[in-house]
């Protein structure tokens, strides 16, 4: 998942991000203000991890939603014709 991304729409993934780090206050949260630097330090001083062992689960989580996001695209395909005569079948 792009950063960008992430930071571009802060209020939607903030609650996903909270989800995953549940100690993170809001407070946090806000102070992050969606840029991945201080996300990362809060992380890693609200869970006492190294900065490396922080970095990892942040890329793992951006990895996921990654691989969510493929997910989800290719569930909306259907097998039914569109209006273009293909379907979702390609």
């Amino acid at each position: 998942m792009d950063w960008e991304r992430i930071s571009g729409n802060w209020a939607h993934w903030r609650e996903r991000i909270q989800a995953r780090w549940s100690r993170l206050t809001n407070y946090q949260l806000d102070k992050a203000a969606g840029r991945r630097e201080p996300l990362l330090r809060q992380i890693q001083e609200t869970y006492d991890l190294t900065r490396e062992e922080a970095d990892r689960q942040l890329r793992n989580w951006e990895r996921n939603l990654a691989i969510q996001e493929f997910t989800e695209r290719e569930l909306t395909f259907s097998d039914e014709d569109r209006a273009d005569g293909t379907n979702g079948r390609g």
